[in-house]
């Protein structure tokens, strides 16, 4: 969201940052809609006088005995004309609102410009390569070959892009949750949190899911969202405040399921647990000032690092540039693992700076302290990391093609209750 006031001052900057996202110019017509709004404006505030005006002349007409029909019907066609413009002032904010909710946020200058993924900045590079060049089997052969990964069964109950994972692999699964979470509360000094992932309509506007990707997101018969992420709710938990600078950065964590419809995704990623409607995340999110949000935005993307190099994961982080970069941020570091069984680095974290962008939708300001004057807070929000895509990398890394079983990553013993190794199960007895 933007301020009207901003972009009457500096059209042509807000353009040429939309442009940079391929956007051709915008404020022309925002501009005409708030000429036109306040222009409604001004007529309602003369109207208003006038009848204010004419009111105090029917009552001195009154008290001194005389006719005042006249002047009461024209107070009566007066708050009728009101009655229209208010309704019109309240159309034309409406249409301008449409508009600036459904454009994205403004780019940092250090952003990269290309047109997609293909133009995205490696940024480093942190391990090899495990198997590379080399025929290896992905997660999902390797899943089913233990007997602990079930996509039939859960197609029959749930339909395509849902997963049944039991036995070792359900285990890992949470013992890398688990991970994460101390990681992230013990070390990197978030709070954890256990937040709703049923939300309202005005917490997936915040954090700008709403209205421009509705599509994207599940929507309940009571009108609730299921949360495409943990950062709506964790960002939503500062709505509406003004908070103490002195206090910042709050910092949060969450584990969470996450819910996503894929409606653009359709013939992509259709093989396995890469893409799918249900899946795990553990999030972070920051709330900061102004002066603080480029180096929490480092702070934060080194803490999502950190998990991968906890797990000795190949990865590499990669700035997004123009065309890649998502709707509500100005600037994002994706963290890419390396995954033998496609040969190619895949996303697992996407770590952004928002600014102000979100912080104006749900009315987030902060002060500094014995000051009166507030500014709006930035926010951000990462991946630390997402769990589905991390136990995939744990599967396709520590894959031993010999023994044919899969190692457990030294930092996940403490949570796998002595085992070394995930075997392969004996399917009669998985149910027992």
């Amino acid at each position: 969201m933007f301020d009207l006031k901003d972009i009457r001052k500096n059209p042509a900057a807000f353009d040429q940052g939309w442009a940079r996202r391929g956007l051709d110019p915008q404020t022309p017509q925002i501009l005409a809609l708030d000429e036109q709004r306040r222009d409604v404006q001004t007529r309602l505030q003369e109207a208003q006088a006038e009848r204010n005006e004419k009111s105090r002349e029917v009552g001195k007409i009154k008290s001194s005995g005389g006719n005042a029909d006249s002047l009461m019907q024209d107070v009566a066609t007066l708050k009728e004309t009101m009655a229209a413009l208010e309704a019109r002032d309240q159309v034309l904010n409406d249409d301008i609102t449409a508009i600036l909710s459904t454009l994205p946020n403004i780019l940092f200058d250090d952003v990269p410009n290309g047109k997609d993924e293909h133009d995205n900045v490696e940024i480093r590079k942190i391990g090899t390569p495990t198997r590379l060049n080399t025929e290896s089997p992905d997660h999902v052969a390797i899943g089913e070959a233990l007997g602990m990964m079930d996509f039939e069964t859960a197609a029959k109950m749930s339909g395509a892009r849902f997963v049944l994972l039991h036995s070792g692999i359900a285990r890992l699964e949470r013992a890398i949750a688990q991970l994460m979470l101390d990681t992230h509360a013990d070390e990197h000094g978030y709070t954890e949190v256990s937040p709703p992932l049923l939300v309202r309509d005005n917490a997936v506007y915040g954090t700008g899911q709403l209205p421009k990707f509705a599509e994207d997101l599940f929507k309940t018969t009571t009108g609730h969202w299921l949360i495409p992420t943990a950062e709506v709710s964790l960002t939503n938990m500062v709505a509406d405040e003004i908070l103490e600078e002195e206090n910042l950065p709050y910092r949060f964590t969450a584990f969470t399921p996450c819910f996503r419809s894929e409606a653009g995704a359709s013939g992509k990623d259709t093989r396995g647990m890469i893409r799918q409607h249900q899946f795990y995340k553990v999030e972070m999110v920051s709330i900061t000032t102004p002066d603080q949000s480029v180096a929490e935005h480092e702070r934060m993307t080194q803490c999502a690092e950190n998990i991968l190099k906890k797990l000795e994961l190949p990865y590499r982080t990669i700035m997004l540039c123009t065309g890649d970069t998502g709707f509500g941020a100005r600037k994002t570091y994706d963290i890419e693992v390396w995954l033998p069984g496609q040969q190619a680095y895949r996303e697992i974290s996407s770590c952004s700076n928002c600014g102000d962008f979100q912080a104006r939708r749900m009315k987030t300001r902060c002060r500094k302290r014995g000051e009166k004057e507030t500014r709006f807070a930035h926010t951000l929000n990462g991946s630390g990391l997402a769990v589905g895509r991390t136990l995939i990398a744990v599967l396709e890394n520590y894959y031993d093609p010999i023994e044919n079983c899969v190692h457990i990553p030294a930092a996940l013993k403490p949570y796998m209750g002595g085992l070394e190794k995930l075997s392969k199960i004996d399917h009669n007895k998985k149910v027992a």
